[in-house]
C-alpha cells in the first residue's frame, strides 16, 4: 500500500517536471519565432536626382520647358565647339618667336616662313603673312600694317558664334517668364471657372509658372558661366598676338639694319 502511494507522488512529479520543462521550451522558442517574422509590405525606392528632374520637367509644361530646353543644348553646342576652338588657337607664342628669331639671324627668311606655317594658331598666321611682305620687299610700315589689318581678321574669327551664345541668354529666361506668365493666366482660368479661390483650384497654374522660370533661370546661368569663360579666352589670345606682334616687328627692324 505505501510502495503504490509513493509510485503515485513519483508519478506525478515526473508529469510536473515534464510540464515545467515544455514551458521552458516554448518560451524560448518564441522569440526565435517573432525574430524569425519578418514586415513583407513593400517599401517605396527612394527617387533617384534623375527622376526628380524628369517629373518636374513634364509638370512644367513640355511646350515652353521643351523650348528652354533647345536653346540650353544649343548654347551648349556652340560654347563647346568655340571652347575646342580657342584651346587649338592657343599657342605658345614665345617659342615661336624665338624660331624666327633664330631664323631671322641666320638670314633663312624663307625658313621662318616655313616655320610659322607649321605651326598652327592664328599668332603664327598673322607671322606668316607679315614674312610674305616682308620677302617681297616690301616697307616695314607696310608689313606693319598688314598684321593689324590680319590681326583684326584673326580676332574676329576668334570671336565668331560668340554673339548666338548671347542670344541663348537672353532667349532662355524669355521663355521662361513667357511660361511664367501663361501659368499665371491658366491659374485665374482655373479660379474664374471653379469661382472659388482655394490653393487647391491655382496650384496647377502656379506651378507650371514657377517652374518654367526656374529652368529658364537655370539655363541662362550655365550658359552665362560658358560665355564668361569663353570671353576669357579671347581677351587671353588677343592680347598675346597684340604683344607678339610688337615683339616680331623688333625682330624685323632689328635685323633689317644689317
Amino acid at each position: 500500500m505505501t510502495f503504490g502511494i509513493t509510485n503515485l507522488f513519483a508519478q506525478e512529479e515526473q508529469v510536473q517536471q515534464e510540464e515545467a520543462t515544455t514551458e521552458q521550451v516554448v518560451e524560448t522558442a518564441a522569440p526565435v519565432v517573432e525574430e524569425a517574422t519578418t514586415d513583407l509590405t513593400p517599401t517605396e525606392a527612394p527617387t533617384t536626382f534623375r527622376e526628380s528632374i524628369k517629373k518636374q520637367f513634364i509638370d512644367g509644361g513640355p511646350a515652353f520647358m521643351g523650348i528652354v530646353l533647345v536653346i540650353l543644348l544649343l548654347g551648349m553646342a556652340i560654347s563647346i565647339e568655340r571652347i575646342i576652338y580657342l584651346t587649338m588657337a592657343d599657342g605658345n607664342s614665345t617659342k615661336l618667336l624665338a624660331g624666327i628669331e633664330q631664323k631671322m639671324q641666320a638670314g633663312d627668311v624663307e625658313g621662318a616662313k616655313q616655320l610659322c606655317k607649321d605651326t598652327r594658331g592664328p599668332v603664327a598666321s598673322i607671322f606668316t603673312q607679315g614674312l610674305i611682305r616682308y620677302q617681297d620687299g616690301q616697307s616695314l610700315d607696310e608689313v606693319e600694317k598688314s598684321l593689324v589689318s590680319y590681326g583684326a581678321v584673326a580676332a574676329g574669327k576668334l570671336e565668331s558664334g560668340l554673339s548666338w551664345v548671347g542670344l541663348c541668354i537672353s532667349l532662355a529666361p524669355m521663355f521662361g517668364f513667357m511660361g511664367t506668365v501663361i501659368g499665371m493666366i491658366q491659374a485665374f482660368d482655373d479660379i474664374a471657372a471653379a469661382g472659388d479661390m482655394s490653393p487647391t483650384v491655382v496650384a496647377s497654374g502656379m506651378k507650371v509658372a514657377l517652374l518654367t522660370t526656374v529652368f529658364g533661370l537655370i539655363a541662362a546661368i550655365i550658359l552665362q558661366i560658358f560665355f564668361n569663360f569663353i570671353a576669357s579666352k579671347i581677351e587671353k589670345i588677343t592680347s598675346d598676338m597684340e604683344n607678339a606682334s610688337i615683339s616680331f616687328m623688333d625682330i624685323l627692324v632689328k635685323y633689317n639694319k644689317k
